[in-house]
């Protein structure tokens, strides 16, 4: 049984996206793989007890809606969504091709107090995300809290929490769909990125 009390955070990030330069980056969708992988991860939510009351959360941002909308049915739950919790701002450029778009978020992390070709700095977003979790938190007291959300940010967040200067070392691993879990008392990670298919699989949240 995985076991979730109230004092218990998972930040989510959504996993693989169908990429299309004519789309706006937030209206983008998951991809069949990344749906796959996300009704797996509610059947195991489905299947399991988690203990007590659990509340999903998710950025307006439709791949992180589409990532908590059938969490938060597995859970009998509704989706509380929070535009604030949205990845850092990159509207200032757009969609950049995969070498280009590597290179420039390298930048984004190496540069944290300055506003790289017009992207949010890392640590504006950094604070904005630590702001919005924070309200999410205050407002689902007495629920365990899964965050649906964002690899740039939640590694923004990660940092934060861990004690950490802000560093792309510390990123998800690729392809997204990762998570780690923390304590609201404590302030702390529970423990690094691992991937989606690790979550609720018989295994410790702690880990």
């Amino acid at each position: 049984m995985a076991t979730l009390s109230p004092d218990m955070v998972i930040y989510l990030t959504h996993p693989q996206v169908l990429i299309d330069p004519d789309v706006p980056v937030p209206n983008w969708q998951l991809s069949v793989e990344g749906r796959q992988r996300v009704d797996a991860l509610a059947d195991h939510i489905a299947a399991a007890d988690l203990g007590g009351a659990v509340a999903v959360v998710a950025s307006a941002e439709r791949k992180a809606v589409e990532t908590a909308a059938p969490l938060a049915a597995a859970l009998g739950t509704r989706v509380d969504v929070r535009p604030g919790t949205h990845e850092n701002d990159r509207s200032s450029t757009g969609f950049l091709a995969p070498p280009l778009f590597e290179s420039q978020a390298d930048a984004f992390f190496a540069n944290p107090d300055r506003s790289m070709r017009g992207w949010e700095a890392a640590s504006d977003a950094q604070a904005r995300i630590l702001r919005e979790v924070m309200a999410a938190e205050a407002d689902h007291d007495g629920h365990a809290l899964i965050i649906c959300g964002h690899g740039a940010v939640g590694t923004l967040l990660y940092c934060a929490l861990a004690g950490l200067p802000i560093s792309r070392q510390w990123d998800q691993l690729a392809g997204g769909g990762c998570w780690f879990a923390y304590s609201r008392k404590a302030r702390r990670p529970l423990a690094r990125w691992a991937v989606m298919e690790r979550l609720f699989a018989g295994e410790e949240i702690a880990r």
